[in-house]
């Protein structure tokens, strides 16, 4: 069974410490990583919340990532394509030698937050052991073993979160007007009012959070 790794490591061990260190407000969010067959790791990443001319022009020296070049843009946001180069130890070793992948990722001028997906303990233990060895800050904060479908897992979503969204899409909670009151469905699903309430407002934070911002989600 595959396992839900939350790393948080330093930026100075992982990537982009340079522009994140001369534009200490900038957010770097990772939304997809490629890998090719040449074992080239090509990142997309959006940057925002801060000064992005200070940001691009360090950027552009950061021996993190190269061949860079501007994709996109949206309000105060701009996403990157770039190339991690072998100065980034621990992704491409996760990549190229685990398998590992990334399901997001955030970096900050001091850190990074990873939630990364490994096959078994034995690739987890085997990526600990690198950090490890190479002096790489890697300190693991959770582990959860995926017993949901890959899109709750990459969403932040726990099971119970899931069957209640699901439920409700099912028995028509979201139609206008409602097939079901939420008095009805906490009764089909056999818990109270107010836990299946509590139950959307964790699993609407973790959606919103995964989806529409660049912080963590690993809201109950």
């Amino acid at each position: 069974m595959s396992l839900i790794a939350k790393f948080s490591i330093k930026s100075d061990d992982f990537a982009l410490n340079h522009a994140l260190t001369a534009a200490p407000e900038m957010v770097v969010a990772i939304e997809q990583v490629v890998a090719t067959m040449e074992d080239r790791i090509m990142p997309y990443f959006w940057v925002s919340g801060g000064d992005h001319a200070a940001f691009e022009a360090a950027f552009r020296d950061d021996d993190s990532v190269t061949n860079i070049a501007a994709v996109d843009e949206a309000d105060d946001a701009k996403l990157y394509r770039g190339e991690w180069t072998r100065n980034v130890e621990t992704i491409v070793y996760a990549y190229v030698e685990l398998g590992a992948t990334i399901l997001r990722a955030t970096g900050k001028a001091a850190s990074w937050d990873l939630r990364m997906r490994f096959d078994d303990r034995e690739s987890l233990s085997r990526f600990r052991t690198y950090c490890d060895d190479h002096d790489i800050t890697a300190d693991l904060e959770r582990i959860t073993e995926q017993e949901q479908p890959m899109a709750s897992a990459r969403y932040g979503l726990t099971p119970k979160q899931r069957e209640t969204l699901v439920t409700a899409l099912e028995v028509g909670y979201y139609e206008v007007p409602q097939a079901v009151t939420m008095d009805e469905l906490a009764d089909r699903m056999g818990v109270s009012q107010q836990a299946l309430s509590k139950r959307f407002r964790g699993a609407y934070e973790n959606l919103i959070a995964s989806t529409l911002t660049v912080g963590d989600a690993d809201k109950g």
